[in-house]
């Protein structure tokens, strides 16, 4: 059939669909080009598995007459909505088109974006937005506004049901900041994609600050200062591609179990390494990636957040094939001490593997928490007590490894068996005490040393012998504090085991409407 024998309905949405795809028209388009980014259906495609999406809302527009906005109407209304497959598994995607009114958010646009968050809750799936917008609609006044809000609103009921992430693929700017900063993780584009609440020109007018676009919000400052952002691109294409893999880690919603995978890698096996790998002097640093990769499945670890409070580490990997989230201190940076950002940071990751059910593997190697005016003032007892919180909230499996130091409250908080965890190893050179041996030394016996002959040779038959006592694993042991004391090497098949032990297990939290933890 020819198509001029094609019916003119049909034909009449073919040419429907055809302006719809077109967005701002092949100018704008080029002008997206040209500054380095992709359409809004270009990046589905590279997001999405081929030929999987299916676009709802393609012929939805607005319904504005003020300020000739008659005259600018565009089919889907700047933005690109519907489901498709990553992985063969359902997700829920919108797509902002910058081409159109600059991808600006008016009443029509977060309608599409409502009603797809409200599917996304019905069916159980993971959502991801795409956003490259100008931000509210100003024509439209407070009904754009209003738009916004009935989104944040449909994020929040969403969190912890259905995973939920973002891209920043351009500018997001004013109201349009705190939707992806609700959802779970946040990916950006170096360069070309910028997050703030006022731009530049508003905050040189207000406070005298002369500012650049990346300077104030763009990925190198969210990724590594502010925290807003979880992962940094080089690219859009490496931005949509990391946003596959962290997929790959999580289940669909708050019901389901996290995708296991075959694994090629023995369960059984050992690391002789290890035994190594922590140095003897408990003053001198190691990378405690190197303990990671040599444990979790063919030495993968997906690091979330990896340029932010680099002194403590979160990410995913997997255990013979099963999910988990992984905290570690990072004892190359700041010695590992949890502080202010390293201590939210851990927060807010525990917390997501608390809701979709991802087990949590702890590797432990804590001096303490950071002392000092500029801590104390900035709330350390508050952001302390998140982790706390957060570890004592979870009720998945919690697994702990205790590398080395354990010192303090850090020791407490660090997943301990006081708040609920579950099984707890230490490694033999591990150090369990209120603090380290000299400090104690200094404290206890500050007189005994002033008075003695020979204080230096005196202070280190003390630190000897209160290493002995208290700064070694055998001592919590016998409390039952920890479950055993094993072989580094033998961190793996033991770390599996326990998890393969736990994989039923159930635990839940007094009734209540939610607690309070302190924000």
């Amino acid at each position: 059939m020819s198509d001029n024998d094609v019916p003119q309905s049909i034909q009449r949405l073919r040419e429907m669909r055809r302006r719809a795809r077109e967005g701002g028209g092949p100018e704008r388009v080029q002008r997206q080009h040209d500054g380095g980014k992709l359409t809004a259906r270009e990046r589905l495609d590279l997001l999405l598995d081929e030929n999987s999406f299916h676009e709802l809302g393609m012929f939805v527009t607005h319904r504005s007459t003020e300020f000739g906005l008659e005259r600018q109407k565009y089919l889907g209304d700047g933005v690109v909505a519907g489901y498709g497959t990553i992985n063969g598994r359902l997700v829920y995607v919108y797509s902002q088109d910058f081409t159109v009114l600059g991808g600006s958010l008016g009443r029509a646009h977060a309608d599409k974006i409502v009603a797809l968050l409200e599917m996304a809750m019905k069916n159980g799936a993971p959502v991801i937005g795409l956003n490259d917008s100008g931000g509210a609609r100003i024509q439209e006044g407070v009904v754009s506004l209003g738009g916004y809000a009935d989104i944040f609103l449909q994020n929040t009921l969403a969190s912890g049901v259905i995973p939920q992430l973002s891209a920043i693929l351009g500018p997001c700017a004013g109201g349009a900041v705190y939707s992806p900063a609700i959802t779970d993780f946040v990916v950006m584009v170096k360069d070309t994609s910028h997050m703030f609440v006022t731009g530049p020109d508003v905050v040189k007018t207000v406070t005298h600050e002369d500012v650049s676009f990346d300077e104030l919000g763009g990925a190198g400052v969210h990724s590594h200062k502010s925290g807003v952002a979880h992962f940094a691109a080089a690219s859009e294409g490496e931005a949509l591609a990391v946003l596959r893999t962290l997929l790959s880690y999580l289940p669909q919603n708050n019901m389901a179990d996290p995708p296991t995978t075959a694994c090629d890698d023995d369960p059984l096996r050992t690391d002789p390494a290890l035994d190594t790998i922590v140095p003897e002097n408990p003053n001198q640093p190691y990378d405690m990636r190197d303990v990671i990769r040599r444990v979790v499945d063919d030495g993968v670890f997906f690091e979330v957040h990896a340029n932010f409070a680099q002194n403590i580490m979160v990410g995913f990997a997997r255990l013979n094939g099963r999910s988990v989230g992984l905290v570690a201190q990072q004892p190359t940076v700041l010695a590992g001490v949890l502080d202010n950002d390293a201590s939210i940071k851990g927060a807010r990751f525990v917390r997501f593997c608390d809701c979709f059910n991802i087990p949590i593997i702890t590797f432990e190697d804590v001096p303490g928490f950071m002392p000092g005016l500029a801590q104390e003032h900035g709330g350390i007892i508050r952001n302390g007590a998140k982790l706390l919180y957060a570890y004592c909230e979870a009720t998945v499996p919690k697994i702990t490894v205790i590398t080395r130091k354990a010192y303090g409250g850090a020791y407490d908080v660090m997943s301990s068996k006081h708040i609920r965890g579950d099984i707890n190893y230490a490694w033999p050179a591990a150090e369990i005490a209120v603090m380290g041996p000299e400090g104690a030394v200094n404290i206890v016996f500050r007189r005994e040393l002033a008075e003695a002959d020979d204080p230096v040779a005196r202070k280190a038959e003390l630190v000897a012998d209160y290493r002995e006592k208290f700064a070694n694993p055998y001592v919590a042991a016998s409390w039952g504090y920890v479950d055993d004391v094993i072989e580094p090497r033998d961190t793996r098949p033991r770390l599996i085991s326990a998890l393969e032990m736990l994989q039923n297990k159930r635990d839940v939290n007094p009734p209540k409407k939610h607690g309070n933890i302190p924000l």
